[in-house]
Order: C-alpha cells, then structure tokens, then sequence
C-alpha cells in the first residue's frame, strides 16, 4: 500500500501556494457576496444602503455576468505578460475594489467599486486553475483538481462565517476583511513561481492570441444545436443563482430561524446571533449548509449515478433543485427553508457536475477541448439574466418593506404620500406600535395577504421549464 504522505509529495510547492492563493481569494468573495444582498438593500437606520431590489439586481448582474464573461480574455492575456503581473494586478484590483465597497454609500460608487471586484476576480480565475493544471500531471491530475475543489468550498465556508460575525460591528469591517485577506495573497505572491509557458515576446503576438478567440467563439457559434443548449441550460443557472441573489434578502425579510437557533445550543453558539434580544441565524451562515451538504455526500451521489446518462441525471437534479426552492414558499419557519436547502444541494450535486460530461459527449470529436471552453458561457447568462429577474421580481412579489407601505395606507395607519420615502425599518417598528403587536406577528400578517413565496414558484418554474426543454431536446434535436 502506497504512503499517502508520498501521494502529496508529488505536487510541488507552487500547487500548494496556488491552493493557498485560491482558499484566500474565495474567502474574500464568498465573504463579501453571501452577505451583499443585505447591505445594499438593507434600511440606512439598521445599517444597510437602503437601495431598491431592482438597483441591487442590475448591480449583481452586471457585475457578476462579467466575472463569468471575462477570464478567457484573462487567461490570454496572462499568457501573454505571465502569471505573477497579472496575479499582482488582479490582487490589487479586488483589494481596491473591496475597501472602496466599505466606504462608499452612493449607488454609482458602490456599482462601480464591485464592477473592480468582478474584474479583478475575472483575471485571477484563469490564472489559477491554469496554475492548478501545469503543476499536476497525468498520474496526480484527478487529485490535484479534486484538493483544489475541497479549498474552494473551505475557503467559501470560512468567508461567510467570518464576514456575519464582523457585520456585528460594522458592515464596514465585512470588507475591510476582503481587503486583508487579499493582500495577505500579495505578500504570499512572493513565493510564487511562474509556470512554464510558451515565450511570447512580440506585442503582435498578443492580438494573434485575441484572434484567434474571435475565431474559436464564432466556430462555437455557429454549431446552432450546441448554443440551443447553452441557452436551455442558462435556465438551471437562472434559478440556482437566486440562491445567493434572492436568499438572503428573503430570509432577512420573512424567515424566522428562531427556531433552529433554539434547535441545538453548540450550534447556536456557533453559527447564531442575537438580534433585538432574538437568537436568530443569519442568512450567510444558512448558505453554508448546501455547501457543507455537497462536501459530505457528493462523492456518494456520483457513485450512485455514475451508470446513469448525464441528461437523465441533469434533468432529474434541476427538477429536485426546483423542489427545494418550492419548498421555501410554504412557511416563515426556519425548518422549512434548510429542508429546502438541503433538497437543492442534492439537486445541484446529481446536475451540475454532469455538464461538462454533458457537453464533451455532445461536441465534435476534434473539438471537445474548445466546447468545454465555452461551458461558461451559461453560468455568466445565469447570472446576468438571474440578477435582473431576481431585483425586478422581488421588487413586485416579495420585498417586505413595499407591502409594509401598501398595507399602512390601505389600513388607514398612515399617508401614502408621507410613508412612501420612509425608511422602511422605522416604519415597521412604528406600525408595530401603532397595532399593539409583536414584529413577527406584523411579518405574519404581511405574508399572509400580500403571499411573498411565491416568487420561489416563479424561479422554480424555471427550472422545470429548463428540465423539459432538456428532454425535448436531447429526444429530438440531438437525434434529428
């Protein structure tokens, strides 16, 4: 039996610098994004921006569709002028990027402050995995991507963690935390050594690298059943996306997850908070479950499904995601929204990982490697696409406070004309007065008549829609 301390001895130093670099950088995202939708639409008087759902949705879908959009330009780019400048501009980039998020308040600033986190983060991706890919060979290859793997969910584990503990103190230290984190990676960049690549000394070379991009996207693009598919899978992407761009406003607005503060008191201890003499759990510590789910059982979903065809087992996994995020609409109570939570992290383990599989069947045989290259481009029209619907949806089915204004004018409790540029947390806790009731009993009778779950009906029904379209066209276009 071989020693597993010689397993790991294979990889060289710069693959365990590469994983260190990647643990930290998704520390720093996963800190700032699982928290994001909050703060900027969060009320001023509780420590939020107070922006629309609509403004947060056209700021998350930019920015992130261009996160997605942007490192195959990155990558040729670092092959160009080498990985260690492009890391060091990338790092300074989202450093920038973050601390200008901690303290800047006006909606342009703010958008543009994240457009630098997107595009800092756009040229680190291919960097990293490119990094990942040349330090490992064909013998270590399968463990070395699977090690990396582990240290993206680890690092986007801590990052929540982290970040809902810092927002006690200031919403301002969430992202001085982010700052820290990635120049901490500047100072570790040090030790970085540069991968062999192909010298590339002339500048011509670099608009050669670039043509030959444009060239390769219009070859993809051209196969029209190949981008039907692309645009049936964006669907799966679409709805997943709600669970970072929808969730947590949702949870903040409606969940009480008192119950599962008082589920277990370690955990309670560890992952709970205490809000307005309330142990609650917050939305980013939530997050975490369908994470630590997949960390757990996704080796033991892809033993069971490994004899089961990809499009079956993608089309069964976006139904069971789509099950999970119609669970969320039935109750207010914590213990339906985790059962949810763990549902969908099902679906999303017998789904997501089956695409790429998916796509290197359905591509030509001389050209897997440049399909497979392209496999990004739903992830990006999910979250574009994703981001628009979830601010404009949420502005008209769920957001609490829009309700909460509606209902104090139709229940003669208040002027519209007065109510309707009020914040939104002092008029709650004024109707709360006014009723001579409990604040979750004010959320109860707003969920009631104004029925803000149904929105998880409406990105589920995306789903199921993506799932028989994906039947459809696996049965007959594929075959035609």
């Amino acid at each position: 039996m071989s020693n597993p301390t010689n397993v790991f001895n294979k990889f060289p130093p710069t693959f365990w610098l590469t994983n260190t670099l990647e643990l930290f950088e998704r520390w720093a995202y996963y800190g700032m994004f699982a928290v994001i939708s909050v703060y900027l639409t969060d009320p001023v008087s509780v420590g939020g921006l107070g922006f629309t759902q609509e403004q947060r949705g056209v700021m998350q879908a930019i920015a992130t569709g261009i996160l997605y959009l942007l490192p195959i330009l990155g990558g040729a780019i670092a092959d160009r002028f080498g990985y260690r400048k492009v890391l060091l501009g990338a790092f300074a980039t989202l450093a920038a990027g973050y601390l200008a998020m901690g303290f800047t308040s006006l909606y342009s600033t703010v958008f543009l402050a994240f457009l630098f986190v997107a595009l800092g983060g756009a040229f680190f991706k291919p960097v990293i995995v490119a990094t990942v890919s040349k330090t490992t060979t064909k013998e270590n290859d399968t463990l070395g991507f699977g090690i990396f793997y582990m240290i993206v969910n680890i690092g986007g584990f801590i990052g929540p963690f982290v970040a809902s503990k810092l927002r006690d103190i200031s919403w301002t230290y969430v992202f001085i935390m982010s700052a820290l984190v990635i120049l901490f990676n500047i100072l570790l960049l040090y030790f970085y050594k540069e991968p062999k690549r192909e010298k590339e000394t002339e500048v011509v070379k670099l608009s050669a690298t670039f043509r030959t991009l444009f060239v390769n996207t219009a070859t993809v693009l051209k196969d029209f059943k190949f981008v039907q598919f692309l645009i049936i899978i964006t669907g799966m992407w679409i709805m997943y996306m709600q669970l970072f761009f929808t969730l947590p406003v949702y949870i903040t607005q409606w969940v009480d997850t008192s119950d599962l503060f008082g589920f277990s008191a370690i955990l309670a201890a560890v992952f709970g908070t205490v809000e307005n003499g309330k142990g609650i759990i917050r939305p980013e510590m939530i997050l975490n479950i369908p994470a630590f789910t997949i960390i757990v059982f996704q080796v033991i979903m892809s033993n069971r499904l490994k004899n089961v065809r990809p499009v079956q087992s993608m089309m069964f996994g976006i139904l069971v995601i789509a099950l999970g995020f119609s669970i969320f609409s039935l109750s207010v109570w914590g213990k339906f929204l985790v059962m949810g939570i763990v549902i969908l992290a099902f679906g999303e383990m017998a789904s997501s990982p089956r695409i790429q599989e998916y796509i290197s069947r359905i591509a030509p045989r001389d050209k897997v490697a440049l399909y497979m290259g392209y496999s990004f481009l739903p992830v990006a029209g999910g979250n574009l696409l994703g981001g628009l619907l979830s601010g404009s949806l949420y502005g008209k089915l769920s957001d609490k406070y829009a309700f909460l204004k509606d209902y104090v004018a139709t229940q003669g409790l208040g002027n519209m004309e007065h109510i309707e540029n009020m914040d939104g947390a002092i008029l709650f806790n004024q109707t709360v007065d006014k009723l001579g009731i409990s604040p979750e009993e004010l959320t109860q009778i707003l969920y009631n008549q104004y029925h803000p779950g149904n929105i998880w009906l409406v990105f589920a029904s995306i789903g199921a829609t993506t799932a028989i379209l994906l039947f459809f066209y696996n049965s007959f276009v594929l075959k035609k």
